[in-house]
């Protein structure tokens, strides 16, 4: 915990002075008892119940001005609250690398389970969306809480060539924000980031003609759009399409996070793919920049067991968030519980109304 005001603190020099007083009034009443006969007596008749009475409401006022003299000085500290995510985008990579076996029983039958199990651990509130991409990116299943429409949909996927990172995270977000007016189209023909050939596109809006251009926005703080986030996963380096990083700043300019994961050997591998060799090199700095410029994080995931932990991390990051919150009125509520108590206490115990 830290305080936003410290030099306020001083005012707690008052509390010893306050105690002192208190101490000396005490003292100054039991000099004036000594005019009885026995001050034993007066004991007995007090009792030891009352003796503890007569402290207590001073004490519960004394840690009322405590806890209003620190609500004085702004306390802050880092609390878990329920996220406000509200759509989480998973975007995975279908490239022919994908039918790799260096897990069992290879890449895509994994990245298949771990995302299936992430998506029945997320509370039913959280919609989510999935698109595929390999040489061209594709709405798998447009968001949604519909978990076993989001489970089916996992199963459709076809591996392809190429791998169009660019093209998944540009969709990715067209998907998350409908109404930001991206226009996938002038991304498709090269027109954006001076690329080539990846297609973005979904089968709601195949047979669509090119779209109006991109509507004109003000740019917001990465990372500061808080209903929604973007989880990527790659196991190869981009082939085609735009560059990722640019497309990375497409997302950051919308306050859009992506959390980037990559899967697979970190030092690449060849692939047989109908009669084809292929080899893919795991490109982490592209992916870790594409987190860093959407302040989103990096996970690599070598092993089935790793990527089941990324996403386990992925969730309780996406359900329960630390945040910065001010304290103040924790501590104003409680000086102002201590001092009701303090005053029925005193009332009830002490009162000469009758």
């Amino acid at each position: 915990m830290r305080f936003l005001w410290p030099s306020m603190l001083w005012l707690l020099a008052a509390v010893p002075l306050l105690i002192g007083t208190y101490v000396y009034a005490l003292r100054r009443r039991s000099k004036a008892a000594l005019r009885y006969a026995s001050v034993g007596l007066v004991r007995a008749a007090i009792g030891p119940g009352q003796r503890v009475r007569r402290h207590l409401p001073p004490l519960l006022l004394l840690l009322a001005l405590v806890a209003m003299l620190l609500a004085v000085a702004r306390p802050s500290g880092q609390i878990t609250l329920p996220s406000q995510q509200q759509t989480i985008i998973l975007a995975i990579d279908v490239s022919g690398s994908m039918r790799a076996t260096d897990m069992e029983p290879n890449r895509i039958s994994a990245a298949q389970l771990a995302a299936k199990t992430f998506i029945e651990e997320l509370p039913a509130k959280v919609r989510v969306g999935i698109v595929s991409f390999a040489g061209s990116a594709t709405v798998v299943q447009a968001p949604t809480q519909d978990r076993e429409a989001l489970l089916a949909s996992l199963e459709r996927f076809q591996l392809q060539r190429h791998t169009a990172t660019g093209s998944g995270l540009i969709m990715s977000l067209a998907t998350l924000l409908p109404d930001s007016g991206i226009d996938l189209d002038s991304y498709n023909f090269g027109s954006r980031f001076g690329t080539s050939n990846g297609a973005i596109g979904s089968k709601e809006k195949a047979d669509k003609k090119s779209a109006a251009p991109d509507k004109p926005f003000t740019p917001v703080p990465p990372g500061s759009y808080s209903s929604g986030v973007i989880i990527l996963l790659s196991d190869g380096r981009r082939t085609t399409g735009p560059d990722p990083v640019d497309a990375a700043k497409l997302a950051a300019d919308r306050g859009v996070r992506v959390y980037t994961v990559g899967f697979g050997s970190r030092g690449g591998g060849q692939v047989d793919m109908g009669g084809w060799s292929m080899y893919m090199l795991l490109d982490e700095e592209a992916l870790k920049t594409v987190a860093d410029i959407t302040k989103g994080e990096y996970f690599f995931a070598g092993t089935s067991a790793d990527l089941k932990k990324v996403y386990e991390t992925l969730s309780s990051k996406l359900v329960l968030e630390k945040k910065e919150t001010e304290l103040g009125a924790i501590f104003s509520a409680a000086a102002a519980l201590f001092a009701i108590t303090a005053a029925a206490l005193s009332f009830a115990w002490f009162s000469r109304l009758r």
